[in-house]
């Protein structure tokens, strides 16, 4: 028998519930590059509904399945965020009902103005905090484009109201004593590492199985036999056997593995060295394969590396000298790839730099889960080669910095290009070049120089050097204008003489503006004239001048003095005086002050200081 269901009309149901918003991403795990795995927990901010929005912008920034994207960056981006959540909690009136339709442009910009207070003008932090804050903001309008509000949008337009992209100070390089010390104190260690492991074959080369003659059977020949064969002496194998006391008496656990696996002061001294020879990125020279040396061809060798920082270019490689010396990039990797093979293996890695623990433990250096912190080491290996004194006599912290060894390393090669950034380049585009690695405080003086030498040219260019000559009439100048003899005589002579020099043909100046005419130009204006002769007979009127001009200097404003005798001034100390012998100078100098130097100077001069 069947029965009718009735179903009840749509008028009869109960009313729908309200839908529940969905709880975003207050906690998400992100993993990155290398297998690196960062968990970001915001539950503790204030403000937990405008946070929920945030947290969820930069879950899709960092992609959660994302194996490529930078920790760091991620990392920094999550500051920022907590930076402004506890900002606005300070601030808002009441921050934990804050939402989307709250944020109002003040808070932004109230955000902005703290940055800028607590960093500084010069700091570039305040507009990349305020860059990452937008650009979340940014992705949360994306998602919700009607939950902001018209001002707020508008607002997002734009970056900041009040601070600029500022200019921070950039990492200077080492001086170069500092770098060379550093360089060989590293040289020294990796000699040292090679002698020692080459001594721990040799042993056990000699040496035999130690187990099962008991503690006699353990000598430093077996011992060694025992780590090349059987792996690393530990504190449970040292129990085992009984023979604690013998193993104490040799040297230790730890010393007796050094010989065939390297400590994390080896470690550290190869990836010193390798960065002063190659300019390598620290992190990129800490986490080379160990099939990281490819193409090898006609004394050279390509490194292969990751450059985690680079933007879609993160495989990268390096050309660089190869051989069988340690102070050959190339060389230096074979060395290492030979050196932590049997550690290598222990551990099971690809990566080039393992050491054994003091347990007798073997990893990988830099492995992905279980990266070692070379800090301690670096300050052991300063006091250990006694170079903490000159860091401090050379006004530097005492503390061993790779990223400085590196812009060192970029500085020697800018200054040995000659500051051409396109072979000095390597591994950056040139603005990255030009700003991170030439524009630094160790190359100012190569920068003066060069602004100096590039005016000094253009002045050449556009004026012929002083014609000097001595009293036999031999140029003494280098300037390229002929002067025939007929006119080498004439000046020689002082029968064409215009008070500081003798004219090759008053009537025939370069300056005067009808041909025939006689020179206009003022009296110092012989020092710019291509048609002066200078000799020994007009220096005491020179030096007269030149003492003039000094006087004038402290008579008359920067501006003015440049204006009518800078390039005079310039044409005497660094075109004429130069050409004359210190004898010379100081004879004209003596015969100079024997009178009043009011004789050595013109009427027209005379009448201006009257």
């Amino acid at each position: 028998m069947s029965r009718r269901v009735r179903f009840p009309a749509p008028e009869d149901l109960p009313p729908e519930p309200e839908t529940i918003p969905a709880v975003g991403p207050v906690v998400f795990t992100a993993r990155f590059s290398g297998g690196v795995e960062r968990c970001y927990d915001f539950s503790a901010l204030a403000c937990p509904r405008l946070v929920r929005h945030l947290a969820r912008a930069l879950a899709g920034l960092a992609g959660v399945e994302n194996r490529h994207k930078y920790v760091g960056t991620t990392d920094s981006y999550a500051h920022t965020l907590t930076e402004f959540v506890t900002h606005l909690a300070r601030t808002a009136d009441t921050p934990g009902d804050m939402d989307l339709e709250d944020l109002l442009p003040e808070f932004l910009d109230s955000f902005e103005t703290n940055l800028a207070a607590r960093y500084g003008e010069s700091s570039t932090t305040p507009y990349l905090r305020m860059q990452q804050m937008v650009k979340l903001l940014r992705l949360v309008q994306e998602e919700r484009p009607d939950r902001l509000g018209t001002a707020m949008q508008a607002r997002l337009g734009f970056t900041t109201v009040q601070v600029g992209q500022g200019r921070g100070r950039p990492l200077d390089a080492y001086p170069d004593a500092l770098f060379e010390a550093v360089h060989a104190a590293a040289l020294a260690d990796v000699r040292a590492a090679r002698d020692r492991m080459l001594t721990g074959e040799r042993l056990a080369a000699a040496g035999r199985d130690p187990v099962g003659g008991g503690w006699h059977g353990w000598t430093r020949e077996n011992a060694a036999w025992h780590i090349a064969h059987r792996g690393p002496l530990t504190a449970a194998l040292r129990a085992e056997h009984g023979a604690m006391d013998k193993i104490t008496e040799l040297g230790g656990i730890g010393r007796l593995n050094s010989h065939f696996f390297l400590t994390t002061h080896d470690v550290l001294a190869f990836v010193v060295l390798l960065m002063c020879q190659t300019g390598l990125e620290p992190e990129a020279a800490c986490r080379l394969s160990v099939n990281c040396l490819i193409n090898p061809a006609r004394g050279y060798v390509s490194i292969a590396y990751v450059k985690n920082r680079a933007h879609g270019q993160s495989r990268k490689t390096l050309r660089v000298a190869d051989g069988g010396a340690v102070h050959q990039p190339g060389g230096l990797i074979r060395l290492a790839v030979r050196l932590t093979a049997h550690g290598r293996r222990l551990a099971a890695t690809d990566l080039l730099w393992a050491h054994a623990l003091r347990s007798g433990e073997v990893i990988a250096t830099f492995g992905r889960h279980r990266a070692t912190s070379l800090g301690p080491v670096k300050q052991a290996f300063l006091e250990r080669h006694q170079l903490t004194a000159l860091f401090e006599a050379s006004n530097e912290d005492a503390a061993l910095n790779l990223r400085r060894l590196r812009k060192t390393y970029k500085s020697r090669r800018y200054q040995q290009t000659g500051g051409l950034l396109e072979d000095f380049a390597e591994g950056h585009s040139p603005r990255v070049a030009a700003k991170h690695y030439a524009d630094i405080e160790a190359h100012r003086p190569l920068h003066e120089e060069a602004v100096e030498k590039g005016l000094r040219e253009a002045l050449d260019a556009a004026m012929e050097a002083p014609v000097v000559l001595d009293d036999q009439g031999r140029r003494l100048d280098r300037s390229a204008a002929e002067l025939p003899p007929d006119e080498v005589a004439v000046a020689l002579s002082g029968d064409s003489d215009v008070w500081l020099a003798s004219c090759r043909d008053f009537h025939a100046s370069p300056f005067a503006r009808r041909p025939g005419s006689g020179c206009p130009v003022a009296v110092w204006g012989c020092l710019e004239c291509p048609n002066a002769v200078f000799t020994t007979r007009h220096l005491p009127a020179i030096l007269s001048f030149a003492g003039f001009l000094t006087a004038q200097r402290e008579a008359m404003t920067v501006l003015e003095w440049n204006a009518r005798y800078a390039l005079a001034w310039e044409r005497i100390t660094t075109g004429i005086l130069p050409q004359f012998t210190g004898e010379q100078q100081a004879t004209a100098r003596l015969i100079a002050e024997s009178h009043d130097a009011a004789l050595h100077l013109p009427g027209q001069i005379l009448q201006g200081l009257t």
